[in-house]
């Protein structure tokens, strides 16, 4: 019994000591030799989980998607017959010179500025809809960036959206954005989770590829609900 024992304990110190001679010295030794050396077979593998494979690609998509869209989206400044001053953004439509905003941004009779690429313009209504609160307006300025819209039936509840907009500060026009998904949505409205301290009104909601999903605006109860891409379609006869 004590004879096993021993052999045991002998195998153990044996196969230990191989096991330190192996890591500490054969090992690097065999890994820096000019046959394996290149395959660099010291180096620890990296390993990336796919959760964050997943994440990285749709921070890379959202910012394609900012890049592609941004300067699709302009800013209105309006003064009103009582003086008082609104200010949103709005969508080009076309790069001919049509842009979507509220009927609320722009009220008959106001004054209206409209900023896009670094150039103020004085926009003609085409059209103007109290009740679906949307209004086209016309520049005359050609060659305008573009964005395809948004095809509505694929929407998907979780769907994940951002939005552009702009503000005024210290005389200069500025952009902003925020991104979310979509909460719940039907033929009228869209609403997600976005928050925005912003000026939210007439931000374009846009899709992870940039496409054109709808145009925001606040509820009484300050929620930030989207006039789905449908509805525009309609009123603009795209």
């Amino acid at each position: 019994m004590a004879k096993n024992l021993l052999k045991i304990l002998a195998i153990f110190f044996v196969g230990m000591a191989g096991g330190i001679f192996g890591q500490e010295i054969f090992w690097p030794y065999f890994v820096k030799r000019p046959l394996f050396y290149k395959y660099q077979l010291d180096k620890t593998p990296i390993y990336v989980t796919e959760k964050k494979e997943v994440k990285i690609q749709e921070n890379t998509a959202l910012k394609d998607a900012i890049s592609k869209v941004e300067k699709t989206v302009v800013f209105i400044r309006t003064k009103t017959k009582t003086e008082k001053i609104l200010e949103g953004s709005g969508f080009i439509l076309t790069s001919d010179g049509l842009i979507i905003t509220l009927a609320e941004i722009v009220p008959e009779g106001s004054k209206i500025s409209l900023f896009v690429e670094g150039e103020i313009f004085s926009p003609q209504i085409l059209k103007r809809d109290l009740k679906e609160n949307l209004a086209l307006l016309k520049i005359e300025k050609k060659n305008l960036s573009t964005t395809g819209l948004f095809n509505f039936e694929k929407l998907k509840l979780g769907e994940r959206v951002f939005l552009i907009g702009n503000y005024f500060e210290n005389g200069n026009v500025k952009k902003f954005v925020d991104e979310g998904i979509v909460k719940s949505f039907d033929q009228n409205k869209i609403e997600t989770n976005i928050r925005s301290s912003k000026e939210i009104l007439g931000t374009p909601l846009f899709d992870i590829e940039g496409n054109l999903l709808g145009i925001n605006f606040l509820t009484k109860e300050g929620k930030v609900i989207s006039i789905p891409v449908t509805k525009i379609r309609s009123f603009s006869n795209l």
